[in-house]
């Protein structure tokens, strides 16, 4: 009886402002009330739909919607614009280009430059232009920047600099379309056609599009570089670089050595029936892809980071304490100063900072920064430590003190780049999921859309103790394929029955073997380019992006001067 009264007075508020005689309302038939209801519902609902129709005509549709913080993002907008597409590209950080803007300046192609096309190779012959050479493998990061700024500009693409994704309500669905996405700061963009280029696959999740994290168990797709390798497996075949990667020294892993009620030092586990082949949800680790100087008007000298405590580079001490003396570092010079290195991670105990990065892929923005800046601290304190621990060998320390962070790179963020390396986050499972024997020539896929060339590999994911008592890796492979390979078009796309206007040329179907040599920049640019012309083609034959004929796809990228095919 309250709620028909309480009803009733809401009614006639409402009959208030739509100037409907109160009369009609004030009669007992409940019938009359139900119309009257009804009118007003019918009234509300049209006048909502008319209100979201004019925030419609105020929000911009665009053919294709990238979003993105890769080198395939730029890319991609890039290609789209080409083809006559309206685009943005909805970026979650604030530069342009990925990790090939952010110190990954020695590039991932292993020498195979003739396996890509298209803008990639644009992006490669204006940086060697800029150095004033026909060809380099290496580059400074401002100028990766400048180079993608210059491609954006010349397409006339327009960015929107750190907009990241609202993960939880942002993604506006209808049936199996996304209709639009909304960014944290309130900022909606709609399309016909979408974009993920992002690293981790944050549209691709939010869009309910399958995916998984971590690596497969052997069994799962018969890869024998599947799941967890141990570093003490004799022979290992799943690293075919001797013992390049691996302990080649016994390392006590106790806080107090030879004492195991002391406690394991940071980043080792204790691992019961731990046995090569078994899957898990862990990933390769993450470092900064660090560009150091010897210049001293450039170097800002590497100083002890907040936070810093030794026991978290007691491994490496101890390393070098049992008779491995080598550099863990991997030290490639950068093109055009003869000062300037891409400083990566190499060796039993390198700048990688194994077993903090698993949870973040999908982890929220806030826990993403947490484990960021949690690496920037380790890997401060690892060339700290290099520099001045005396108990690192006295010829490393010359060599590495001789290093610091250049002041004519990121020069608004102290010389540190922007943006940590992610080799692995989460990975598709569509129709056609790359694997093995794709790399190893077993198989050729027949919708080729780029080809990959690069070993498959796999950082350390994580230390654990043998049965002997000893500090181990696990997860390091690398076996380089016997030729270039194709990239299936199925494998950029969601399988079928999942979402129709979404392409995912980064995080895209792989296995975690496959992903391992798929995931270089030259690559992510290649699929990036390809999936904004399957995009296009979508839009102009109006289907889904699993039905765009592969044939018409072939032609148009083969104009676009893409490579899908190895000769034999």
């Amino acid at each position: 009886m309250c709620r028909g009264v309480h009803w009733s007075s809401q009614i006639l508020e409402l009959l208030d402002g739509f100037r409907i005689p109160r009369k009609l309302v004030e009669r007992k038939s409940l019938l009359r009330q139900t119309i009257v209801i009804a009118f007003i519902m019918f009234g509300l609902q049209l006048a909502g739909s008319l209100l979201a129709r004019a925030a419609d005509i105020t929000e911009p549709r665009y053919d294709v919607v990238v979003y993105g913080d890769s080198s395939g993002a730029v890319t991609a907008a890039v290609a789209a614009r080409r083809l006559g597409r309206s685009v943005i590209l909805v970026n979650p950080a604030c530069f342009p280009g990925g990790m090939s803007g952010s110190g990954l300046g020695a590039t991932d192609f292993l020498g195979r430059r003739s396996t890509f096309g298209g803008i990639a190779s644009e992006f490669y012959d204006e940086i060697a232009r800029h150095y004033g050479k026909t060809y380099v493998r290496s580059f400074e990061p401002h100028v990766g920047r400048m180079v993608f700024q210059k491609l954006i500009a010349d397409a006339e693409v327009t960015v929107a600099f750190d907009e990241q994704l609202d993960r939880k309500s942002g993604v506006k669905m209808e049936g199996k379309l996304i209709v639009s996405i909304t960014t944290l700061n309130g900022k909606t963009y709609r399309g016909k056609m979408f974009i993920d280029a992002t690293y981790v696959g944050d549209l691709m999740a939010a869009a309910g599009v399958t995916y998984t994290v971590g690596r497969e168990a052997e069994s799962q797709y018969s890869e024998n570089l599947a799941g967890v390798r141990r570093g003490d497996t004799k022979p290992r075949a799943h690293y075919t670089q001797g013992d390049k990667d691996h302990f080649i020294r016994d390392v006590d892993p106790y806080i107090t050595p030879d004492d195991p009620d002391s406690g394991l030092l940071p980043l080792v586990y204790r691992i019961d029936n731990l046995v090569n082949d078994q899957g898990d949800r862990k990933i390769q680790a993450y470092n900064y892809r660090v560009c150091l100087t010897t210049d001293p008007k450039q170097r800002i000298p590497i100083e002890k980071p907040a936070g810093y405590r030794e026991i978290d580079h007691e491994l490496l001490l101890r390393n070098f304490e049992a008779g491995d003396h080598r550099v863990p570092a991997l030290i490639e010079p950068l093109a055009g100063t003869g000062t300037k290195v891409d400083w990566n991670s190499m060796h039993a105990i390198g700048s990688d900072y194994a077993g903090v990065n698993w949870e973040y892929p999908e982890a929220g923005y806030q826990r993403r920064r947490e484990i960021e800046a949690a690496h920037e601290t380790y890997i401060h304190g690892h060339l700290w430590t290099l520099s001045n621990n005396p108990r690192v060998p006295a010829n490393i320390r010359r060599k590495v003190s001789a290093y610091g962070l250049p002041r004519d790179e990121f020069t608004d963020n102290g010389g540190w780049p922007y943006m940590i390396y992610i080799r692995e986050a989460r990975r598709m499972v569509s129709d056609y999921v790359m694997i093995q024997d794709d790399c190893e020539a077993k198989r050729a896929v027949k919708d080729s859309v780029g080809l990959a060339s690069f070993g498959m590999d796999s950082h350390v994911v994580q230390y654990y103790v043998n049965e002997q008592g000893y500090v181990r890796r696990d997860g390091t492979i690398w076996r380089v394929p016997p030729r270039p390979y194709g990239i299936s078009y199925r494998s950029i796309v969601p399988r079928r029955g999942e979402c129709e206007n979404l392409l995912v040329p980064v995080c895209l179907s792989a296995s975690h073997v496959a992903h391992g040599s798929i995931r270089m920049e030259p690559v992510f640019m290649v699929l990036s380019q390809s999936a904004a012309t399957a995009a296009s083609l979508a839009i102009a034959d109006g289907v889904a992006v699993q039905n765009v004929q592969y044939a018409q796809l072939r032609e148009q990228l083969l104009r676009d001067k893409q490579i899908l095919k190895w000769p034999k």
